[in-house]
């Protein structure tokens, strides 16, 4: 079967992989662009004309269709194929339940999961101590929001199958394992913990790779 369409990103980058794991339930191939140098190819006239901003991942699918953000690209694979009501629900309180979840994985995830990436695992930007601390306090604080949810054997985070909410807010999570959260943080969450190696252990999550289990949270 050829390909729904091609993502065009940099290497490890959750937000493509995420995609994925979202093309993979509903029997979507869509690849990553193999050899795309960030920084040279985004910025050519032919990249500009479907993707104005530059900005990756981008999804440009087989039909011509070209989209970005990643938000959007994951709800337009969600959408368009077999799964999509498992995905995204059938009725407006589940459905608004998955989006409280996928704007929740931006807000108080991505938000405070990518200043400490930025200076302790890319090493972009000199050790801010206070922001870094600051920023691994609200993802304590997250993580216990989760936690709740799980609680009382609940599987998963919205009705009992995998839905868009898991993927967006375990994608994530599971970078975050890389170099974040450490043991001490997970000490709190156990319920949290089961849950991203319950998903780990699905075929369709496979492009996230692992849910690391770190001892010491990475700091220069």
């Amino acid at each position: 079967m050829a390909p729904f369409g091609k993502i065009y990103t940099y290497p490890g980058n959750f937000r493509a992989e995420r995609a994925q794991v979202v093309g993979a339930y509903n029997g979507l191939d869509v690849p990553i662009v193999e050899d795309f140098k960030m920084n040279v190819d985004n910025k050519t006239p032919e990249f500009l004309t479907k993707f104005p901003m530059g900005k990756v991942p981008a999804l440009e699918c087989a039909d011509g269709f070209c989209i970005a953000e990643s938000g959007a690209i994951c709800y337009y694979l969600a959408r368009s194929g077999p799964k999509k009501d498992q995905l995204l629900g059938t009725d407006p309180k589940t459905q608004s339940l998955i989006d409280q979840w996928s704007f929740f994985a931006e807000n108080e995830l991505v938000e405070n999961i990518m200043p400490p990436a930025i200076m302790a695992f890319f090493k972009l930007m000199p050790l801010d101590n206070a922001r870094y601390d600051r920023c691994a306090a609200n993802l304590e604080r997250a993580l216990k929001r989760i936690e709740v949810a799980l609680k009382d054997g609940q599987k998963y985070l919205v009705g009992d199958n995998v839905t868009l909410a898991d993927i967006m807010v375990a994608s994530v999570l599971f970078f975050a394992s890389k170099y974040l959260i450490d043991a001490e943080m997970r000490k709190e969450v156990p319920n949290v913990v089961a849950w991203a190696q319950r998903l780990a252990a699905l075929p369709e999550f496979k492009p996230l790779g692992e849910f690391n289990l770190l001892e010491t949270r990475v700091k220069p």
